[in-house]
């Protein structure tokens, strides 16, 4: 098997080999998948349908809800499928597929969380200019931008990574096709294009994690700065779902990325694999919406209206 053009599928990681737990991974990420779809379902209906949500807040939320669909409905339903097939392969075409999709909403995803780190920073820290910053075209062109360089992001790695020519079998050691695992089946030192492009689109998200925490530092500044605990209360409402996010987002995919080889093993890279690219997308909803009461009263409008309809 010399290279990626003669290989016709790749063997994707199982995570049992007995049928009873097969079945059980099948219907625990059943549940986890649909949680994702109504979660993140309900946001991006409570925002479309109210219209006291249109604002850049709940835009970019919108945002991130759809860029969650999109990932994790990109690794979940082929490994569901797999299990329930007592199968491990996926086509050549799939992977590549997979891979481009993957990196696409979660470059896509990282874009939005910082937007929104501005979002917030002005909103806070710049009250008075958040009009002008935070119009509705300034809005859709940073949306816009954070999709296509997620695009680009995608398109880049996805092309470098299938370019290679692959030598070490077609066993990937991951639930779904990720670059890492990739690179471990190519040949000699063919896959350093990958890793110097690896490196600097870690420096590109270095930058943006540092004005993340820059951004968040002004406004911890900004609202321990205010006078009155209510004001200082709602303020920080409105940013600690965003910072939980973020932290739950970065701090998985960092452990995934900067671990040492030394821990590394295919059980402890399965289990990361999950907490970075299965959890964030089914646990956001619930951070976002727990204590927020204008999703919460978007809701109940949007039932309250629907049984209504049919009574």
């Amino acid at each position: 098997m010399s290279n990626g053009s003669s290989m016709n599928e790749f063997l994707l990681l199982a995570f049992a080999d007995t049928r009873e737990l097969q079945l059980l991974h099948f219907w625990l990420f059943l549940g986890i998948y649909l949680a994702a779809l109504l979660g993140n379902g309900l946001i991006i209906t409570a925002i479309t349908c109210d219209h006291r949500l249109h604002t850049p807040m709940y835009f970019f939320l919108l945002n991130l809800s759809l860029l969650d669909l999109g990932s994790i409905s990109t690794t979940l339903p082929k490994s569901m499928t797999n299990s329930l097939g007592d199968s491990r392969a996926i086509s050549y075409a799939g992977c590549a597929a997979q891979v481009f999709f993957f990196l696409f909403f979660i470059g896509g995803e990282y874009c939005i969380l910082t937007i929104m780190a501005y979002d917030r920073y002005v909103a806070i820290c710049k009250p008075l200019h958040y009009g002008t910053l935070l119009g509705s075209r300034a809005c859709v062109h940073m949306a816009a931008a954070a999709w296509g360089t997620g695009f680009l992001y995608a398109l880049l790695h996805t092309a470098n990574t299938f370019s290679l020519p692959l030598c070490q079998g077609n066993a990937v050691d991951q639930f779904f096709c990720e670059i890492p695992q990739i690179l471990k089946l190519s040949c000699s030192d063919a896959y350093l294009r990958e890793v110097g492009l690896i490196v600097v689109t870690a420096s590109l998200i270095f930058g943006c994690f540092v004005f993340i925490v820059v951004s968040y530092v002004e406004i911890f500044m900004a609202v321990l700065r205010i006078p009155s605990q209510q004001g200082r209360h709602k303020a920080f409402s409105t940013c600690l779902p965003h910072l939980a996010v973020v932290s739950l987002f970065v701090s998985t995919a960092m452990f995934t990325y900067l671990k040492p080889s030394s821990i590394s093993s295919p059980s402890l890279d399965l289990v990361v694999a999950v907490l970075y690219s299965v959890v964030p997308p089914a646990v956001n909803p619930l951070i976002y919406s727990m204590r927020n009461k204008e999703i919460k009263e978007a809701l109940r409008k949007v039932f309250e209206h629907r049984l209504l309809q049919h009574q």
